[in-house]
């Protein structure tokens, strides 16, 4: 039952179709839904577009809209296009294709309404703002065949619950016009790869859909770059600079690099020091992150393709699928928290069938370099995350329902078996249901006397939005992404760069200079939410900066850290990077512990800050933030004192200012899961956690509106008014269904309360060791640098005062 067409056009590309293709493109053409496992550069989104392209062009041309393409990220939409077009342009001209993203224009919009595209590529606020519209069951009678690509990038958010509802509404469209539609996800390796099927394709699908999985062994190879020595003393974040020397020869014999940082500020410093060591790389390299303007990465990613560019600094904004073949180097600064994004990274190098991936890991401080043995442990283990998906995301579902009801209206009791048969709210009661409802038309029990929370009204049954106003307010604060307010930075003659947080904004006043885009640029003034600027031409000057960037060590990553460290107290230093630390485990090992996996490691000594009682769970930094504060309250409430905490991803500091009886506080009953949740709670300020989490969640459900087009709130105008819904619901709603999902939120993603469970019934079945060493460790030393470097105690340089501290410990 294979596509005979589709064969004969890859033996003209001198390509061969591998058996994944084919198993895809028959079980599309005998109707069934799915999953494709396939590594980057495979090949795979061929093995989904041909049968898309062959149900098109055997059902007839005069039909609409029969295939949508759902992508995380914009660039990957034209990737896609340009696919299908190849095909297309050979062999079936009068197939259209077309991309709807928040970048597509009214125009374009208008024609696309006009003379429907047969494959629409799209992303998931793009499909509910056609939701939103009055003819959506017109625009969608002709449908298909739907496929999300990166399936388990968007499984992990809020945007892979708008996905599942979107789903859910267009199966019950093409149910009304008696056919079932085809589902297919397209999806790198999880570990939780059967979940990820369930979620994609809901509760109880008509059939059960089909896994298929590439047989095809991606080979990557992983080269740590080691600096000639290795601090014993270590401390995080400078290291990495100070290799440049090391990255500059590496960059020269690729063809074409990509150098990844894990933030925005990292890819701004690391884009200037290159072009100070090497100015020759001007003309030949670029920056890529999220906040450029979209024109600025439209050419870097074009330039990138046809083989320009030497080098290109970027962030996640580069992580998935697009197409870059003359990429034949990766290079990831500092830790990537996980192995599936090491993984993501690499395969931007060799990016087609059977090319090898290579990648080099730059440590950004010395004990980082045991990740380089922990990343290529788990790529020989076939180790990957699984992917947490969010389930019962009710502001998710309220932003939903007023788009429903701003698209023409919905009856709701239509609308709830297809929201129950989601992975989502498959759990949702009643209760909760009509609570919901009455969200949306009455603003809910605490909101009801204001008439402007009464977005939607019942008209014979049927749920609508009819006020003109509201709708549009709807559809222009549709989707899940939330961040700070976005500035765009304007150069006063013309032309846009990108844009800026307001927080970072308002640090600035006219004069100063700062570092943006690869730019030195002078702020000229603030105007209308716009950011005037002009070139300058001094050196000095501080790096834009975002809020956010620190992702936790993921638990997989965490174990495979803890078994190289445990494998060196036993003296296996069996990878170079292991090696290469043998010095600095000899010192901790010298002053302190290097435990085993029967052993946790508690170090306790007295400095003059005061004494510093050090743990090392390697959980990562969420992890560490939820179990500090927790030990430290525990203890408090044996004996009366207070803490100042810090950590880093491997482990924690409690600092007091008077000592402690350690021997009789740290007894295995200090770190059991008893009224776990209850402790937390009392341990840290949830309900300011909340608080800052629910000021997203308050976006997303309605209640907070940022502003029309160049008239935004500023953010403090924002927090004030999700703060003050808070307090109300607090007070007078304890049982709204937003306030719950605010503290839910906190638990489960911020504190990661079930990972932080794991690791303390860990901790319980091992011997605790508590050693006193007379001077800082190897261990503990970065953990302190941390709390100086957030404390700024001092005018002096943080450098120069960590060196004086390293010369007085060493």
């Amino acid at each position: 039952m294979a596509i005979g067409w589709a064969q004969d056009w890859f033996t003209k590309q001198h390509w061969k179709v591998f058996p994944f293709q084919k198993e895809s493109w028959n079980a599309v053409l005998k109707g069934q839904s799915g999953l494709v496992n396939a590594p980057t550069g495979s090949g795979k989104t061929y093995s989904l577009l041909i049968p898309a392209i062959d149900i098109i062009q055997k059902n007839g041309r005069k039909a609409g809209i029969t295939a949508i393409w759902i992508t995380p990220i914009r660039a990957l939409a034209q990737e896609i296009a340009d696919s299908a077009y190849a095909i297309i342009q050979d062999l079936f001209p009068d197939i259209r294709v077309a991309i709807r993203t928040g970048d597509t224009s009214a125009t374009e919009r208008a024609q696309q309404k006009k003379l429907q595209p047969h494959i629409l590529i799209t992303t998931p606020e793009s499909l509910h703002l056609m939701l939103a519209s009055s003819a959506q069951k017109e625009a969608f009678k002709h449908l298909q065949m739907i496929v999300v690509d990166e399936w388990h990038e968007l499984m992990g958010s809020k945007r892979g619950v708008q996905v599942e509802l979107a789903l859910s509404r267009l199966k019950g469209i093409s149910k009304e016009n008696g056919r079932t539609l085809q589902v297919w996800g397209i999806s790198a390796t999880i570990g939780n790869m059967d979940e990820a099927m369930q979620v994609l394709h809901g509760i109880e699908p008509e059939s059960a859909p089909t896994l298929i999985k590439a047989d095809i062994a991606k080979q990557t190879e992983i080269i740590t770059i080691m600096p000639e020595e290795l601090e014993k003393l270590p401390w995080a974040g400078h290291l990495g600079i100070h290799l440049l020397d090391k990255v500059l020869p590496i960059i020269h014999q690729s063809q074409s690099t990509l150098l990844f940082t894990n933030t925005r500020s990292q890819a701004e410093i690391w884009y200037q020091k290159l072009l100070e060591h090497a100015p020759d790389f001007a003309g030949m390299i670029a920056m890529h992150h999220g906040s450029l303007d979209k024109q600025v990465r439209q050419w870097v990613e074009d330039a990138l393709h046809d083989g320009i560019l030497k080098v290109v600094v970027c962030t996640s904004s580069l992580d998935l699928g697009v197409d870059f073949r003359p990429v034949d180097t990766v290079i990831q600064v500092g830790s990537p928290k996980g192995v599936a994004r090491f993984l993501q990274r690499a395969g931007r190098s060799g990016h087609q069938p059977e090319a090898v991936s290579k990648i080099y890991f730059l440590p950004t401080h010395s004990l980082e370099v045991a990740e380089g043995a922990a990343l290529r442990e788990a790529m020989l283990q076939g180790e990957t995350e699984h992917r947490l998906p969010y389930i019962r995301s009710f502001d998710v579902l309220a932003q939903y329902l007023v788009t429903l009801a701003t698209g023409g209206g919905f009856y709701p009791e239509e609308i709830l078996p297809e929201v129950l048969s989601t992975f989502s709210f498959s759990s949702m009661s009643m209760e909760e249901w009509a609570w919901t409802l009455n969200f949306i038309t009455e603003g809910g029990s605490s909101l009801e006397a204001y008439d402007e929370f009464r977005r939607v009204e019942a008209v014979n049954g049927q749920l609508v939005v009819k006020d003109r106003r509201i709708a549009l307010r709807h559809r222009l604060s549709i989707g899940t992404i939330v961040g700070d307010t976005a500035m765009k930075v304007q150069f006063v003659s013309g032309g846009f760069i990108g844009t800026l947080e307001e927080y970072f904004v308002t640090k600035l006043k006219p004069g100063d200079i700062f570092w943006f885009g690869g730019h030195a640029l002078e702020l000229i003034r603030i105007k209308d939410m716009t950011v005037q600027v002009k070139k300058s031409k001094k050196k000095t000057g501080i790096v834009a900066s975002w809020m956010g960037g620190r992702m936790p060590l993921s638990s997989n990553l965490s174990a495979l850290l803890r078994q190289q460290m445990q494998g060196m107290s036993a003296g296996n230093f069996h990878h170079p990077e292991l090696q290469a630390l043998q010095p600095l485990i000899a010192l901790q090992q010298d002053r302190s512990l290097v435990p085993d996996q029967n052993e946790f490691l508690v170090e306790y000594f007295h400095s003059r800050e005061g004494y510093h009682l050090l743990m090392y769970p390697y959980e990562g930094r969420l992890v560490h933030e939820g179990m500090a504060a927790l030990l430290a309250y525990r203890i408090s409430n044996i004996q009366p004192i207070s803490f100042s905490i810090a950590m880093n991803d491997y482990g924690f500091e409690l600092l007091s200012d008077q000592e402690l009886p350690i021997n009789d506080l740290l007894q295995p009953q200090l770190f059991s899961t008893n009224q776990l949740q209850q402790d937390i709670l009392s341990s840290i300020n949830a309900a300011e956690m909340a608080r800052r989490k629910f000021r997203d969640i308050a976006h997303i459900a309605g209640l907070v509106f940022r502003g029309y087009p160049g008239r935004q709130k500023k953010d403090r105008h924002l927090q004030a008014s999700a703060q003050l819904f808070f307090e109300v619901f607090n007070d007078y709603d304890p049982e709204n269904l937003l306030l719950r999902q605010a503290f839910e939120e906190v638990m489960t993603f911020q504190l990661e309360e079930e990972r932080l469970r794991t690791a303390l019934n860990r901790i319980q079945q091992q011997n605790i060791r508590i050693v006193r060493p007379e001077k800082p460790t190897p261990f503990s030393f970065p953990i302190m640098v941390d709390r100086l470097n957030r404390e700024k105690l001092s005018s002096e340089t943080l450098e120069s005062r960590i060196k004086k501290m390293q010369v007085a410990f060493g």
